[in-house]
């Protein structure tokens, strides 16, 4: 397998509605990768990430810059840069940024059934 260098900066980033602003970092069609997606995420005050699984996903969100709040099984955690959360199949979490913006390293791993 070769190695891939992607360009995040030239990843284009669209708007949703209530989200901020995403862009895909890493797919299919980036470098190949078929069971993995992951995006950069931009939220501004008043923005919130709702990032809700499904029974064979797995999440990784990643604070890269800003302070927020995330919000686990109903209690709210203030964190900042480097703070992440993991969420397991069927779980989720809500992010939203305090005291300014903040930006996400959002990764989504389907379950794939072991080929032993």
């Amino acid at each position: 397998m070769a190695t891939t260098f992607i360009k995040t900066g030239d990843c284009a980033r669209v708007s949703v509605p209530g989200a901020g602003q995403a862009a895909e970092v890493l797919n299919q069609a980036l470098c190949g990768a078929k069971n993995v997606v992951a995006k950069l995420r931009w939220l501004a005050a008043g923005d919130r990430l709702d990032a809700s699984g499904s029974a064979a996903t797995h999440q990784l969100i990643y604070f890269m810059e800003g302070n927020g709040v995330i919000t686990l099984n109903g209690k709210d955690y203030s964190v900042g840069k480097g703070a992440g959360v993991y969420c397991g199949p069927n779980e989720g979490v809500a992010i939203r940024p305090e005291g300014g913006s903040a930006k996400l390293f959002h990764l989504v791993v389907p379950e794939v059934a072991d080929q032993l």
